[in-house]
């Protein structure tokens, strides 16, 4: 909720609904995935998070908002979990059939995968990310990372350890320049426009039925074509 660019953009509300149900719901569709927990902060802004939350019955924790590796490792340890799958509350729109390949993908992988994401090279859409990793490794992270940056960024840790972490991405079939996550107004105008042209008929819509949007309506894509994801303003 305390969004420096877009104050309480979780829950801005689309026909009625903020957008954190939406990812929710769509949540609850993944086949490959057990406990599904909300892990937000302390703050007392995020009380409308846990009072959704209980609504739609989806379990809560509450933990560091500078901090948020101590706040990932803290609901995890509490847990009998040996893989993480994370997501973030700005992409309303990911589809939960992406999260269940990444899961197979990185079952494929193993022993020797550490952590796989769509993320290491961009051909899915900011919006559409997701990534997992054991819990081990994450309890690893949270005892050795130190730059704060790593502990802003929950997996940081990982990417600046190649030489201890096999990590491996999960890529689309073609690269797809488009912003479908919610971190400024011009992202929420898009994200708005998506969800009431397929939601009403189509409420468990697919990254394919938004790629179909993006051919029939490219304007609506250079909404916010100019906007750029805070950590890479400050690189």
């Amino acid at each position: 909720m305390g969004s420096t660019r877009l104050p309480g953009k979780v829950m801005k509300e689309v026909l009625g609904k903020p957008l954190l149900q939406y990812l929710l719901e769509r949540l609850k569709r993944v086949k490959r995935c057990g406990e599904l927990v909300v892990a937000t902060t302390v703050n007392p802004k995020d009380g409308p998070i846990l009072e959704l939350c209980g609504k739609l019955g989806v379990a809560t924790f509450r933990g560091s908002e500078e901090d948020v590796l101590k706040r990932f490792w803290a609901v995890s340890s509490e847990k009998k979990w040996a893989h993480i799958i994370r997501v973030t509350a700005d992409c309303p729109l990911l589809d939960p059939k992406i999260i269940d390949r990444l899961i197979a993908f990185y079952a494929a992988s193993q022993p020797a995968c550490d952590y796989a994401s769509n993320t290491l090279e961009w051909t899915y859409p900011r919006g559409m990310d997701v990534e997992i990793f054991s819990k081990e490794n994450l309890r690893q992270a949270a005892i050795e990372a130190k730059e704060s940056s790593e502990r802003e960024h929950v997996t940081l840790f990982f990417k600046h350890h190649p030489d201890r972490f096999c990590l491996r991405n999960l890529a689309y079939t073609r690269q797809i320049k488009a912003r479908l996550t919610v971190d400024t107004e011009e992202d929420f105008a898009l994200v708005q426009k998506v969800i009431e042209a397929v939601y009403p008929d189509h409420p468990e819509f697919t990254f394919e039925d938004i790629l179909t949007l993006l051919d029939r309506y490219p304007e609506w894509f250079e909404m916010n074509a100019h906007v750029r994801q805070k950590c890479e303003e400050s690189s």
